[in-house]
């Protein structure tokens, strides 16, 4: 399991690794600190509340339901990050579920309180602002790579990114401390999840990856990086997997 991420330990792309010691320290203070168990729901799909959430401990899943009824998984969200801050920004309705993976410490602060927060912290507010352009990127690589590579580069270059994001590296490779379960991961990579059982066990045989019912690690970050960038260059569009 990775280390508690203490007050100087946040990840370096999360919007809490970004800021100042004094911003981060302001974005702390707002808000009410809340305590969730494994499974519970932050954010739903569809509804209309404007409060943001400040994750400062645990991992989340965002959720959305697509055209055939399915749940896909979008991404996932760790200390640092924040959730909600779209629809309390926009007045939009929630376009996505948010759900605790494990045990979850958030700061809950309404819209209003984030806004004014935001006008007298420019720093603050460039942050949240080049997060979310982080994230329309993310999005934008995902849809690339579906159209330009096998699934077994697709799902190397989503551990190789949550790993930078959200890993601790140990003495035996680098720790991803949120358990994503197979069909999550056909899900974000735009594969049948059949696929994915075998793309993992070919990966764990290379002895790339080791996966456990808490954590997935990263045994040859090398090897895997040399998986996601130089065997995709090898492949041309695939049309399915």
């Amino acid at each position: 399991m990775p280390e508690p991420i203490g007050p100087d330990e946040w990840p370096a792309r999360s919007l809490l690794g970004t800021l100042s010691p004094q911003d981060r320290k302001d974005l702390l203070d707002l808000g009410t600190e809340v305590r969730l168990d494994a499974g519970a729901v932050l954010l739903r799909e569809g509804d209309s509340g404007r409060h943001v959430f400040l994750l400062v401990s645990g991992f989340a899943k965002v959720t959305a339901t697509v055209e055939n009824g399915e749940t896909s998984l979008l991404a996932v969200r760790a200390a640092g990050d924040t959730v909600g801050e779209m629809a309390a920004m926009s007045e939009a309705p929630r376009s996505a579920t948010v759900t605790a993976c494990g045990p979850l410490t958030v700061r809950v602060s309404q819209s209003a309180d984030l806004r004014r927060l935001l006008e007298r912290s420019p720093a603050i507010s460039m942050a949240l602002t080049g997060m979310v352009a982080d994230r329309l990127r993310w999005a934008n690589r995902r849809r690339l790579d579906f159209r330009g590579y096998p699934a077994k580069v697709r799902l190397a270059r989503l551990l190789l990114e949550l790993s930078e994001s959200y890993g601790v590296s140990r003495a035996d490779g680098v720790v991803i401390g949120c358990r994503l379960t197979q069909p999550e991961l056909a899900t974000m990579v735009g594969a049948a999840e059949t696929t994915i059982h075998k793309v993992l066990r070919e990966l764990r045989a290379d002895h790339l990856l080791e996966t456990g019912y808490r954590s997935t690690v990263i045994r040859d970050l090398a090897g895997l990086e040399r998986l996601a960038d130089l065997l995709g260059r090898a492949y041309g569009p695939m049309d399915e997997v």
